[in-house]
């Protein structure tokens, strides 16, 4: 105690204002004052002040309680004239404030630190020049390490067709299995087209974060073990038979368990690195409050200017009725300044979004030009790629920046060495009104003065057209059990047994309403009855689920591997069988093979939001 209160005499002594880093201040005229003034009337709820600069908000409801003052030591607020003014049309440069910043993005130092600082003015300097020295050491590297197909199940029947269509195809797979020998055995050793990983679906600790590195797609083929209760070979023949020619069992894990359980570790763990159809929200407004990050105001008074910025939930810039954000402040060219910011404090891990192809904003125009920059390197003063955007006057609008248009820039100059922008690695996000473009060219939509941008939503967005990143092997017959009116007698024996099998096609029907409502663009396939038949017979789509059949496991992985890269398949839930009967064998001249298929005419055939479900529900409401 006694060091402390010895520290805050000696600080106090300074005309630094230490405590005009904890609470807002008066702005510096009028205008600015209009400029920053938080529209928050009708909240309902007490908007605390957080720590950033200007009149930036947490808008979390807080207890007023916790708002009131505490003991304080009423220090001097701090102007600083700029060496080599004259006192002409400078205005004094506002240090606390400019510490203020530095220490909201950088990690604050212990208070005797601050004091043996800000009392010496070498080490002043001295500190100030390390928080600014990082600007060279930035690395990002170049955008590549995608394209690689996770393959769940890669030791099963359809599993392992799938890895050796995709390895034919020239696409790196990563081979997840729960027994690697066996996979060695099966697939082969590993090699640069060929990852092998050991995991349990069961045990979402099993699933590491580095298997997901650089997978932009997932095939899910697991499935619960079912085998004969007389047991099987070691090659499970009678297994590959089909269910119809033994009595089965369900062996080791239970259906729900493997097919729905295990489909929810498995989405959970993936879903970040394949993408949201809608897109990833980086901000938005919910609930007249802001979700994402934390944003602070980073202005000119970096380099002695005195714009100040910040950005707000306001009830009164809406948009279809909903409560939107406000970037707004003022702006000024005195003191060399001109330009405001607002940024992120560093992600937390790093943002990865390698799947997207670039952000989108939902804005309300003012007819200006902005920035919008992104940093790849978690020091605060480094390179940032950047890409400008102009707006139209008060229009909501969608602005689109594509991360190929993102360009390396330091302090308004392009930085030629640096490479192309990686997301990969994103540290923090920064959105700029500023006077200066790049290498000495003007914004031509700056002047001084007030300005606002409201901005409803910021999202990362994928590339168009979007095909699947999830594609689900599941199975036909997963919505008749307790469907009424079926003659169980024409239906495939995994219905009539579901309820001896442990609600087998129940919980696969659970599985498929995870993917389905993951956000994430799948498709779901359910073959009929599988068999070790080649693939060329004729086949056929269908859906609603009322098909029966059979269909070979070769046939299957290719449907699988098509739908990936296909934007018909997009969405869709199916069934598939061959247009043979079960007592006719189909087998394929080795030295006259069928021709290459093209899939696409199956899946444009196809509708959204078909599962059978409905049809199920229909005929219980008949009944």
């Amino acid at each position: 105690m006694a060091a402390n209160a010895a520290c805050i005499s000696k600080l106090s002594s300074h005309t630094i204002s230490l405590s005009a880093l904890k609470a807002p201040r008066p702005t510096h005229s009028q205008l600015r004052s209009q400029a920053l003034s938080p529209t928050c009337a009708g909240s309902g709820s007490t908007l605390r002040p957080s720590f950033f600069l200007g009149r930036s908000w947490d808008s979390r409801p807080v207890d007023k309680k916790s708002l009131q003052p505490g003991p304080t030591v009423q220090l001097r607020r701090v102007s600083v004239r700029a060496a080599g003014s004259n006192g002409g049309s400078r205005e004094p440069w506002d240090f606390s404030r400019f510490l203020k910043t530095v220490l909201y993005f950088n990690e604050p130092p212990k208070l005797e630190e601050v004091v043996s600082t800000v009392t010496n003015p070498s080490k002043l300097m001295e500190a100030l020049g390390s928080v600014f020295s990082s600007s060279q050491q930035q690395s990002a590297g170049s955008r590549g390490g995608r394209g690689k197909v996770l393959v769940v199940g890669a030791t099963g029947g359809v599993g392992k067709r799938i890895v050796d269509e995709l390895r034919k195809n020239g696409v790196p797979v990563v081979a997840l299995v729960r027994d690697q020998g066996k996979a060695q055995k099966l697939l082969g050793p590993p090699s640069p087209g060929l990852q092998i990983v050991t995991a349990e679906l069961t045990q979402p600790r099993t699933l590491l974060p580095e298997y997901f590195e650089g997978v932009s797609a997932v095939v899910n083929a697991s499935a619960v073990i079912v085998g004969p209760k007389e047991g099987d070979t070691t090659e499970r023949a009678k297994y590959y038979q089909g269910i119809k020619f033994y009595d089965p069992e369900i062996k080791e894990n239970t259906p729900e368990a493997v097919e729905f359980r295990g489909v929810q570790n498995l989405v959970e763990a993936v879903k970040e690195h394949l993408g949201y159809r809608d897109g990833k929200v980086l901000l938005q407004i919910e609930n007249g409050l802001p979700s994402g990050p934390a944003w602070g105001a980073l202005d000119d008074v970096v380099m002695g200017g005195i714009s100040e910025s910040g950005f707000q939930v306001d009830r009164s810039a809406r948009e279809d009725g909903s409560v939107v954000g406000v970037f707004r402040g003022f702006v000024s060219s005195k003191n060399s300044g001109g330009f405001a910011s607002i940024r992120t404090r560093n992600f937390t891990p790093p943002l990865d979004l390698t799947s997207y192809e670039g952000l989108s904003i939902r804005l309300k125009g003012t007819g200006k030009r902005f920035k919008f920059i992104i940093r790849t390197d978690e020091g605060w003063d480094t390179v940032g790629y950047t890409k400008s955007f102009d707006t139209k006057a008060d229009t909501w609008q969608t602005v689109q920046l594509p991360f190929s248009e993102f360009v390396p820039v330091f302090r308004a100059r392009t930085v030629t060495d640096k490479p192309p922008f990686n997301p990969a690695t994103v540290y923090s996000f920064q959105l700029m009104f500023s006077k200066f473009e790049s290498d000495g060219e003007l914004n031509p939509t700056y002047e001084d003065g007030a300005f606002e941008l409201p901005v409803a939503s910021i999202k990362a967005y994928l590339k168009e057209p979007i095909t699947p990143k999830f594609v689900h092997v599941g199975s036909a017959g997963v919505t008749r059990p307790g469907r009424p009116g079926l003659d169980l007698d024409k239906q495939p024996p995994a219905v009539r047994m579901n309820d001896q099998l442990g609600g087998l096609l129940t919980y696969k029907l659970k599985g498929e309403d995870v993917v389905r409502s993951s956000g994430v663009p799948y498709t779901i396939i359910r073959p009929c009855a599988l068999t070790e038949e080649p693939a060329g017979a004729e086949l056929q789509f269908d859906q609603g689920d009322n098909i029966t059949g059979k269909i070979g496991r070769e046939e299957v992985a290719r449907i699988c591997v098509a739908a990936l890269a296909s934007p018909e398949a997009l969405d869709k839930t199916f069934e598939v069988k061959s247009t043979v009967p079960f007592s006719v064998p189909f087998e394929v001249d080795p030295s006259n093979p069928p021709p290459p298929r093209d899939y696409t005419q199956y899946f444009s055939s196809l509708k959204e939001g078909v599962t059978g479900k409905l049809e199920k529900q229909v005929a219980a409401a008949q009944s």
